[in-house]
């Protein structure tokens, strides 16, 4: 175990070995999204209380809940930074904090849809949406920090000691609707409990969750490479990749 974790710390070792993946990632995840939202939007029954206006759940849902999960690994790899100092993890942070935006917006936004035929408004101040643009704000942080900072090792450090500040948001977000009196509902779909809607609902729900997590893992992977290669410009192994891909 400890030596894969130490592999795991190789630039060009996980460079070689998340080519591999990406492929299968992507494939399965554009297939277990489309079906997913398909089923959803197309097939799925009405709900009894919101008519058809309740199936941008199976965009908002798998948004709002990988919006969450992406800052929890980015904590984690923050951790990573600090204590081993592991250069890949700093290259994770940055290359996924910006995917971590866009869902962190179209969760904002599909919210917005949502409220407006439910709660007859576009925005409310409430708990759950307000830290919501907390983290909206955070990952918008986390980006600029790491900008602004020319030096690679400052700026690591102080973009992981940023994002460990900020998890503090993540359990706000979750348990908002039962700390406070609020217009969001609670959580349609929770992965630790039997699902309160019929499987028609919460299967394609499901996939959509799925396939919204194995597209990140490409999407992940291809802004890591990207990022090492920058990184690592003056290494023989990429001298020597980039000369394979002119030849």
């Amino acid at each position: 175990m400890w030596q894969f974790f130490h592999k795991l710390g190789s630039p060009k070792w996980f460079f070689g070995i998340s080519a591999r993946f990406m492929p299968w990632l992507l494939a399965g995840g554009v297939l277990l999204l489309m079906a997913g939202v398909v089923w959803g939007l197309a097939f799925a029954p009405k709900d009894y209380l919101q008519g058809n206006s309740y199936r941008i759940i199976f965009i908002h849902v798998p948004t709002a809940f990988m919006a969450q999960s992406i800052y929890i690994m980015m904590a984690s790899a923050a951790v990573v930074t600090l204590v081993w100092r592991m250069k890949l993890a700093d290259v994770f942070v940055k290359a996924v904090a910006p995917v971590g935006l866009v869902l962190t917006f179209l969760a904002l936004f599909t919210g917005a849809v949502w409220g407006k035929p439910t709660w007859g408004t576009w925005w409310i101040w409430d708990a759950r949406l307000t830290s919501m643009l907390i983290l909206l704000f955070l990952y918008g942080g986390v980006i600029a920090l790491d900008r602004a900072i020319n030096d690679e090792k400052s700026a690591a450090r102080a973009v992981a000691v940023l994002v460990l500040v900020g998890v503090v948001n993540i359990p706000i977000i979750k348990y908002s609707v039962e700390w406070w009196n609020t217009l969001h509902q609670p959580a349609s779909f929770k992965l630790t409990e039997k699902p309160t809607m019929p499987p028609e609902m919460w299967v394609p729900l499901l996939l959509s969750v799925l396939g919204l997590y194995l597209i990140f893992g490409w999407l992940a992977c291809i802004r890591m490479q990207t990022e090492i290669l920058s990184r690592e410009q003056r290494t023989r192994w990429v001298k020597e990749f980039v000369m394979r891909g002119r030849s």
